[in-house]
């Protein structure tokens, strides 16, 4: 997750990978608080938080690692995150195909069955080789 600079200037980390399943860790940071009055971290920040989630547990579904892109995130947000706490986000990838994987994931603090938001996300699965203009091979 860190070979990503957003992620790294996030602060995002890993915390657990298992098969086809991710959990994701967000630090509080006011820089990435949205609304200076409320303390509330930004929804783009919790957005890029899943979004990692996403990936890291489509990659756990692969049975050979592969360049993978974000198609489609939808998130919907059910609550502001606490001011002051770190989020975390749960993702497991629930489909896969030739091309495409398909993912849900849970943003929250303390309890997943008390959410911040929720996502659904399918990811473009590289399928074939890109070789350089005029490689030999």
């Amino acid at each position: 997750m860190e070979i990503v600079p957003h992620n790294r200037a996030l602060g995002l980390e890993l915390l657990t990978l298992e098969d086809a399943f991710a959990v994701c860790h967000l630090p509080y940071d006011v820089a990435l608080v949205g609304n200076p009055a409320t303390g509330v971290l930004h929804g783009g920040a919790i957005t890029a938080l899943m979004d990692a989630c996403c990936g890291a547990a489509v990659f756990m579904a692969l049975d050979v690692p592969k360049p993978i892109a974000t198609l489609d995130l939808r998130i919907d947000y059910l609550r502001p995150a606490t001011p002051g706490q770190a989020v975390l986000a749960e993702a497991r990838c629930f489909k896969t195909t030739k091309n495409v994987a398909f993912v849900r994931s849970v943003a929250y603090h303390d309890r997943v069955d008390d959410p911040i938001a929720t996502a659904t996300g399918t990811f473009m699965l590289q399928t074939q080789t890109v070789r350089a203009e005029g490689a030999r091979g």
